[in-house]
């Protein structure tokens, strides 16, 4: 098996189905006016249903008994009406609740998409993309029946139950006692069951996400399967995690099965229970034909409720792993964020200084130890060396993609964590290896850099790195419709779209991250000069390992070994025979 594609997902925080349960009822507090109109919709919906046994009660002792048609038809019309009303109130409030759920589920979904863009770069470090869109989408909309069912279900069914129970015991508590004996084999057999249940669909919900993220990584990354006759090995992982999808799900199903069985088991007996009682212990003369019938009448709408409780719990058990893994990602604390005082940058020079930084993105690896430098604004700076030496760290500090554990990095002077994130990246423009390129029109991606650019700006940012030309060789120039990550161009192509799209958001500081290794040699040589007129004012960062991309620069760093190993003007690295001049004289002697 290539990748490790079973791996089990995140371990989630163990927490208390109440404390969570809780947490998902908060977001009905919200409704409360539809609530209240669905607690008297309800209202008249179990007065209803509680009267109908006592209705056929009369009409058994009174009007069949005493051969009154003239009354049993009044009775009929009675409970023809109010039966018609009890459907039309049902109907008005499955709506009503249905409305609210689907409101919640998407308010849900807002603000769980929101929150994932706080979190840093860390947190998509260590979840693959298809266990995050399994959150949004699955675990989310499996809230929605928990959330209607818990008005429309819980509270009119526990009332309906309760209200039952008081009927039966004042009619006669020796029947009502009867029809409740097997209660208690019923919460035995419940509570034996929701333990197991919810193992099950917790270890479910594990194998979904499993199965999702790898379908995401492998229809992304299909050009590589195909290329390396990979297609055998992910098909025979694809089958194992498909497996264990299916073997978790029926586990699952089979324990939760179990719950309608029980309930019809304690209903049958409470209803022998009962009779046995009516007929043995108190005798047949002391118990009228329409008491028994009404009180088997009871004992259904006793245990239909229980049953769609014992449903309901089911399906929250069911479904409160998704509301667990759901709250997990809400409860991650954002690493990158504004500090109480942070400010926005107004006039930016664009002066650096790095001052002891340190950092690690495992706690036993230091990738930078101890680094200092001060870069002036306006000035280019080159990073080389080997390939894991920090030079992309350096730049992704600068960002504050990632915090510095030690020391701290300054622009301007000003501490970059006492800078709010938006006024630090608007003033950024980053450019790496792969681009990505959304869905949607070339000038649509271009003005990604800057929303509120004009057409006529996006068209002269594309004409100052040499895109212009072939944009508007494309059908439909401009307006040509790119597919996902921008397929049908090619990686030149795209390169010089994502140039156009930093030089329409007019940074301060521009970081450049092997931005050219995609563009062939002529078309580099086209992009050189756009990459000039980018460079032209700003602060400027250059990783690059071709390093004829970077004589131009003001400055080199050598980077390597958790610093910066040597620094200077191309020149004077040359002249110094160190460090770079080892890099130059491989390069140059591997081109030739």
């Amino acid at each position: 098996m290539p990748r490790n594609a079973t791996k089990q997902d995140e371990q989630l925080e163990q927490k208390s189905k109440a404390q969570t349960l809780a947490r998902l009822f908060r977001y009905l507090f919200g409704y409360k006016g539809l609530i209240t109109a669905v607690m008297f919709i309800m209202a008249a919906s179990t007065f209803i249903s509680i009267i109908n046994p006592l209705i056929i009660e009369r009409a058994v002792n009174v009007h069949i008994v005493g051969r009154s048609t003239e009354g049993l038809l009044k009775l009929c019309v009675i409970a023809a009406v109010l039966n018609i009303t009890l459907v039309l109130l049902i109907k008005l409030r499955m709506y009503l609740m249905a409305k609210m759920s689907n409101e919640i589920v998407m308010k849900i979904r807002q603000q769980l998409y929101e929150h994932i863009q706080t979190l840093g770069f860390g947190f998509f470090d260590g979840r693959p993309t298809g266990k995050i869109l399994s959150r949004i989408m699955g675990d989310v909309n499996s809230l929605k029946d928990v959330l209607s069912n818990s008005v429309t279900t819980l509270i009119p069914d526990a009332i309906t139950i309760i209200a039952v129970v008081a009927i039966m015991l004042i009619k006669d508590w020796r029947l009502g006692l009867a029809s409740l004996s097997t209660l208690p084999f019923m919460a035995f057999g419940v509570s034996f069951l929701e333990k197991h249940c919810h193992k099950s669909w917790q270890d479910f919900r594990k194998k979904s996400s499993n199965l999702n993220a790898f379908l995401h990584e492998d229809i992304a990354g299909i050009r590589v399967i195909q290329s390396f006759h990979a297609e055998g090995e992910t098909q025979e992982t694809f089958d194992k995690l498909t497996d264990e999808h299916c073997s978790s799900f029926v586990r699952a199903a089979n324990w939760s099965d179990w719950f309608g069985p029980v309930i019809d088991i304690c209903w049958a007996a409470g209803l022998i229970a009962m009779y046995l009682v009516g007929v043995k212990v108190i005798g047949i003369e002391a118990v009228s034909v329409g008491t028994l019938i009404a009180f088997g009448s009871y004992i259904g709408m006793f245990w239909q409720p229980v049953m769609n409780l014992s449903s309901y719990y089911n399906q929250m058990i069911t479904n409160i792993a998704g509301a667990e893994r759901i709250f997990e990602i809400f409860d991650t604390k954002p690493e990158i964020c504004d500090s109480e005082n942070a400010v926005d940058l107004e006039d930016v020079r664009g002066e650096i200084d790095f001052e002891h930084v340190s950092f690690h993105y495992d706690e036993d690896d230091n990738v930078l130890s101890d680094v200092s430098f001060h870069v002036d604004a306006g000035e280019t700076i080159a990073l080389v060396g080997p390939t894991g030496a920090g030079k992309t760290t350096i730049v992704n500090l600068i960002s504050r993609f990632y915090d510095v554990q030690e020391g701290r990095i300054l622009l301007d002077g000003l501490d970059l964590k006492d800078i709010s994130l938006a006024s630090l990246r608007s003033r950024l423009g980053v450019m790496t290896q792969d681009n990505f390129l959304f869905t949607g029109t070339i000038r649509e991606n271009i003005r990604y850099g800057r929303l509120s650019a004009t057409d006529e700006e996006v068209e002269a940012a594309a004409k100052a790195v040499n895109a212009h030309d072939f944009i508007m060789k494309l059908e439909k120039g401009y307006d040509t419709e790119l597919s996902e990550r921008g397929s049908g161009l090619s990686a030149g192509q795209r390169q010089l779209i994502a140039f156009a799209r930093t030089m329409v958001s007019d940074p301060k500081i521009l970081i450049l991250d092997e931005a050219t290794s995609s563009i062939d040699t002529h078309t580099e040589l086209l992009v050189q000069q756009g990459i000039e007129k980018l460079l032209t004012g700003r602060t400027s960062f250059v990783i690059a390992h071709r390093l004829s991309t970077i004589q131009n620069a003001d400055r080199i760093f050598v980077v390597d070994r958790g610093g910066i190993m040597e620094s200077g003007t191309p020149t004077e690295l040359l002249n110094r025979r160190g460090e770079y001049y080892a890099l130059y004289m491989a390069q140059f002697k591997d081109a030739s």
